[in-house]
């Protein structure tokens, strides 16, 4: 598959919210279950940053991983490590505040919110 990042390990939350709907790209949430809970980009998947560790076989090593948190700070440690280990990554920037600002589709409590 080529990159559809085209190699970059930054996207903004415009160009992530569009490439978040292609196939093979799969869009990993790495806040805390409370933030989780109160909110998160539609068809996002879910780890806590401080679960990845023991979890990592969940991450698909098959598609590319788009990174986003609340900020873009955490995530942006996240995709550091995941490129560090050979996933295609690329972060967030601006996290889940610039992804509703940019009008991304966000859940909460398995419904669409504004």
């Amino acid at each position: 598959m080529s990159d559809p990042f085209g190699g970059r390990t930054e996207v903004d939350a415009a160009e992530a919210i569009g490439l978040s709907s292609l196939e093979g790209v799969w869009l990993f949430d790495v806040r805390e279950q409370g933030e989780w809970d109160g909110g998160h980009a539609a068809g996002a998947h879910h780890i806590p940053m401080n679960e990845i560790g023991e979890r990592q076989g969940e991450l698909p090593d098959d598609l590319a991983i788009l990174v986003i948190c609340h900020s873009g700070a955490r995530s942006r440690r996240v995709t550091d490590a995941l490129l560090g280990a050979d996933y295609r990554a690329a972060n967030v920037s601006g996290g889940l505040m610039a992804w509703q600002a940019a009008s991304g589709p966000v859940v909460v409590d398995g419904s669409d919110a504004v």
